[in-house]
């Protein structure tokens, strides 16, 4: 989950081996219960950091980026809206992630290829949070339209201290309909204090909605290369995913999913 400041059927899964998630989507029925197992703040995390998964190394995790997609002859209209329509048709056979988010991760990591070239963020990573964070959008019953907004809308716990680090309401509850305390927010599951300060219309709809994976992919995109500008080694890109979520065993379980679908590519010969 994405905190802080600054400026409909489901798709086969091919060969996915889901255990490598470190089991935080698997058998999630509740963002309650993956919110409860993961850090809200920086340096408060839910798992003590002396706690390791069976089966799962201690070394520290790392996710390189996979290649970039190749962009589309015919671009959207949105900053996200790039990405080349058969890539994300075939890697979203290879991968088992829906097609419509496929494409706003790629996208966002093709617009960062460009405005921040340093930072060197992958699709793969995007895709790998977006997994952790709200399964690309599928939690709960929850779907991403051809519109690339989750309906019905993705909320977390209230973080009101009783399972997560208190965070009192920044919002008016305009974003997450709770005026008492925040909740994260959308498929990426930003807090509604981080998306007042990164809020972007990603698909140039001229909307601009936490709730839709374009806009919230973006968003996110723009936040880890804020959190570390160069995230293309390993100290780099854990210091980008641990200032979305301080925990060793999230930045596992992101870094163990991205990681496989960039092998996933690479065994079946695309990107």
């Amino acid at each position: 989950m994405a905190h802080g400041s600054g400026g409909g059927p489901r798709p086969a899964r091919r060969g996915v081996d889901w255990a490598l998630v470190g089991g935080i989507v698997a058998g999630v029925s509740a963002l309650g219960i993956l919110l409860a197992l993961v850090v809200l703040r920086p340096g408060t995390s839910g798992i003590p950091d002396e706690v390791v998964t069976p089966g799962v190394s201690s070394s520290p995790p790392y996710a390189a980026a996979a290649p970039l997609p190749p962009r589309s002859a015919t671009p959207g209209a949105g900053p996200v809206m790039v990405a080349d329509a058969a890539w994300v048709r075939s890697v979203a056979e290879e991968t088992g992630i829906p097609e419509r988010a496929l494409a706003a991760y790629a996208g966002a990591a093709l617009f960062k290829a460009t405005d921040r070239p340093d930072c060197g963020l992958g699709w793969n990573t995007l895709a790998a949070i977006g997994l952790v964070e709200s399964d690309h959008g599928r939690h709960a019953g929850s779907r991403i339209g051809a519109d690339g907004t989750a309906h019905p809308p993705i909320l977390g716990i209230a973080l009101d201290g009783s399972q997560s680090a208190r965070i009192p309401d920044t919002d008016d509850g305009e974003f997450d309909g709770d005026a008492e305390y925040d909740r994260a927010v959308g498929p990426m599951q930003l807090i509604p204090q981080t998306w007042i300060n990164w809020h972007v219309d990603g698909n140039g709809d001229g909307v601009e909605d936490p709730q839709n994976i374009d806009d919230a992919a973006l968003a996110a995109a723009n936040y880890l290369c804020r959190a570390s500008p160069d995230m293309t080694d390993e100290e780099g890109w854990r210091a980008g995913v641990g200032a979305y979520n301080d925990s060793r065993v999230y930045l596992r379980s992101v870094a163990d999913a991205a990681n496989r679908y960039a092998e996933l590519l690479a065994s079946a010969g695309t990107g």
